[in-house]
């Protein structure tokens, strides 16, 4: 499979994860606007390129080496399980609480900064991105070329998905419980754990 559609794939299951910048992304587009979510969306997609391209740089000097490839891959592919296994255990907290969003200053240059902080501040945010770096690069035998490819697909698929949430955000809001929520995280968490045992298996695959 081509390396765009694995990072689209990837992209479309990292676009249900419930965290708190999906929560701020919902809560501004309904009681700021579609305008307000879409820069704050914007601002979200700025961070996680900061965070990947950080990444590739490390995982690039990581694996300079062939015989890297096994262990690096392993690595990643253990630690992408693990977050799926907390994502599948986490428990969902609905707030209805709209203070959350409150924003003193409105305009673009707000919102971008305040998605790009608000995710970028997050450990998960870095866990992740670094652990699927990592097994990325290792099961693609570093190829940066392919590497930039596969997250091209990812990046675009959540941004996408993303502003997308802020469009029909009032009608996923009439829609949101607790029920649908734990169940997507199941899915997720699930998906996370296949993936990180794609990753495992297709690095001893090649060699």
């Amino acid at each position: 499979m081509h390396p765009f559609i694995q990072g689209i794939i990837l992209g479309l299951t990292l676009s249900a994860l419930l965290g708190p910048a999906l929560f701020t992304l919902l809560q501004t587009s309904i009681h700021r606007g579609w305008r307000s979510g879409t820069f704050l969306a914007f601002g979200i997609f700025l961070s996680d390129v900061s965070v990947v391209y950080l990444a590739l740089l490390g995982a690039l000097q990581l694996i300079n080496q062939k015989n890297n490839y096994i262990i690096v891959g392993v690595i990643g592919g253990s630690i992408l399980i693990g977050f799926g296994i907390y994502t599948f255990l986490h428990k969902i907290h609905i707030d209805d609480n709209s203070n959350g969003v409150e924003v003193r200053v409105p305009g673009p240059i707000t919102y971008i900064l305040k998605g790009f902080f608000l995710n970028i501040m997050n450990p998960f945010v870095w866990f992740f991105w670094i652990s699927a770096m990592v097994g990325v690069s290792a099961t693609l035998e570093g190829d940066k070329h392919a590497i930039m490819t596969f997250f091209i697909g990812t990046l675009m698929t959540v941004f996408g998905a993303d502003v997308l949430k802020v469009f029909i955000a009032h009608k996923i809001k009439d829609h949101l419980n607790v029920n649908i929520l734990v169940r997507v995280n199941h899915f997720v968490g699930l998906f996370l754990i296949g993936f990180g045992l794609f990753l495992i298996v297709r690095v001893f695959f090649k060699f």
